[in-house]
C-alpha cells in the first residue's frame, strides 16, 4: 500500500501541472484581460466626466454649438482620442503582461510550489490571505452540508432499498423527487421568504456567519449563535444535494441484494441484518464512496455561490466568481491551484477508504 500511495503522490505533480497549463492557455486565448478591463473602466470614467462637463459647464453658448455640430469645444477628451500608449505600457507592466506568456507561467508555477499565490490585482492583498479569510464560511457550509447529506442519504437509501415497493418507498420517493427538482438557491429564497423576514416570520438572520456581538458572548452562546446563522444556508444546500445520493445508494443496494451471493448467504441461515450489513453494505458503498471527493469539492467551492449571495456570506465561491468577472488572474489561478490540489489528494484518500470498507481490495501491483 505504501508503494501505491507513493505512486499516486508522484502522479499529483504532472496532473496538477497539466491542469494549470490547460487553464492558463485557455485564459490566454480568451478575449479581454485585466489591461483591457482597466482601459474600459478608464474610458467609462472619462466618458462620465465628459457628460458631467457637458451638462453642468461650458455655458449656453458652448451647449448650443455642441447641439449644432455634434461635439462641443470641451467635448474632445482622452477617451475619444484613445488611451495614452505610455499608460497602456504602464498597465501591462503593473499586471505583469510585459513578459512572454511562457515566462509568466513558469514564474507562476515556481511560486506556487512554495504556496506563494501572488497578490490580487484589485484588492492589493495576498491571494492566500484572501482565501484564508473566506475559508471559515466555505468550510462551515461545506463540512456541515457534506456531513448531513451523507448522514441523511445513506440511511434513507438503504431503507428504501430494503423496503422497495412499500408505501415508505413511495412517499419518500416523492420527497426525493421534490429535492431533486428544486434547485438549492430557489429553496434558499423560499426559506428567506418564510423564516428570515421575507413575508412571514423573522426567526433566522440573513447576513453573516455570526452576530456583531459574537466576541462578547460566552462559548455556549457563541455555538448557538453560529448554528443559528448557519441553519438556513445549510438546509438549502442539503435539500439540493441529498436526493441524488439517496437514489444512488438505493440503486446500489438493490443491485447487490439481487445478486446470487446474497441468496446463498440467506440459504446458509444468515440473518437478513447480517447479510445486509456484513456483505451487501461493503460492496454497495463502494460506488457511493467513489463520489465523495467530487461531492465535497463541489459543495465546498462551487455549488454554494448563489447561497453565499442570498445569505450575504462572503466565502470562497463569491471570491472566485468576483475574480472571474474582474479578470483577477492571481485569485483565479491561485484558487484553481488549491482546489485542484485538494481534489487530487482527496482522490487518494478515497482509494484508501476503499480498503477500509472492503479489505479485499488491494491496489498493490501484482506480478503475473
Amino acid at each position: 500500500m505504501l508503494a501505491y500511495i507513493a505512486r499516486r503522490l508522484a502522479l499529483v505533480v504532472p496532473t496538477l501541472f497539466g491542469i494549470m497549463l490547460a487553464n492558463f492557455l485557455i485564459v490566454q486565448a480568451a478575449p479581454g484581460g485585466p489591461v483591457d478591463l482597466m482601459i474600459a473602466r478608464l474610458r467609462g470614467q472619462a466618458g462620465a466626466a465628459t457628460a458631467r462637463i457637458a451638462s453642468t459647464g461650458g455655458g449656453e453658448i458652448a451647449g448650443g454649438r455642441a447641439a449644432r455640430s455634434g461635439t462641443g469645444e470641451e467635448g474632445t477628451t482622452r477617451a475619444s482620442q484613445g488611451i495614452d500608449p505610455d499608460l497602456v505600457r504602464q498597465l501591462e507592466k503593473q499586471f505583469g503582461f510585459d513578459k512572454p506568456a511562457w515566462r509568466r507561467f513558469v514564474h507562476m508555477m515556481r511560486n506556487y510550489l512554495v504556496f506563494d499565490l501572488g497578490t490580487s490585482f484589485y484588492r492589493d492583498r495576498p491571494v492566500l490571505a484572501l482565501m484564508l479569510e473566506k475559508l471559515p464560511v466555505s468550510i462551515s457550509l461545506g463540512l456541515w452540508t457534506t456531513l448531513l447529506v451523507y448522514l441523511i442519504s445513506i440511511p434513507l437509501g438503504v431503507a428504501k432499498a430494503v423496503r422497495d415497493g412499500t408505501p415508505f418507498d413511495v412517499w419518500t420517493s416523492a420527497a426525493v423527487i421534490i429535492g431533486y427538482a428544486i434547485p438549492g438557491f430557489l429553496f434558499a429564497i423560499l426559506l428567506v421568504v418564510l423564516f428570515a423576514g421575507g413575508s412571514f416570520v423573522h426567526w433566522f438572520p440573513l447576513r453573516g456567519l455570526t452576530s456583531d456581538t459574537w466576541p462578547l458572548l460566552s462559548w455556549p452562546q457563541r455555538i448557538a449563535d453560529y448554528l443559528w446563522h448557519i441553519a438556513l444556508p445549510v438546509i438549502a444546500l442539503v435539500v439540493g444535494g441529498f436526493a441524488s445520493l439517496a437514489m444512488l445508494t438505493k440503486n446500489s443496494f438493490l443491485d447487490e441484494i439481487n445478486k446470487l451471493y446474497v441468496a446463498t448467504a440467506r440459504a446458509k441461515g444468515l440473518s437478513r441484518r447480517r447479510v445486509l450489513y456484513g456483505h451487501v453494505f461493503r460492496n454497495a458503498m463502494l460506488i457511493v464512496i467513489a463520489g465523495f471527493p467530487s461531492a465535497f469539492i463541489g459543495i465546498l467551492f462551487t455549488s454554494q455561490l448563489l447561497i453565499e449571495v442570498i445569505f450575504s456570506l462572503n466565502g470562497l465561491g463569491l471570491l472566485g466568481f468576483e475574480a472571474a468577472v474582474n479578470r483577477d488572474y492571481p485569485v483565479m489561478f491561485g484558487t484553481l491551484y488549491i482546489y485542484t490540489l485538494i481534489g487530487l489528494l482527496l482522490n487518494i484518500v478515497t482509494d484508501l477508504t476503499y480498503t477500509v470498507v472492503d479489505p479485499r481490495i488491494d491496489f498493490e501491483r501484482r506480478e503475473t
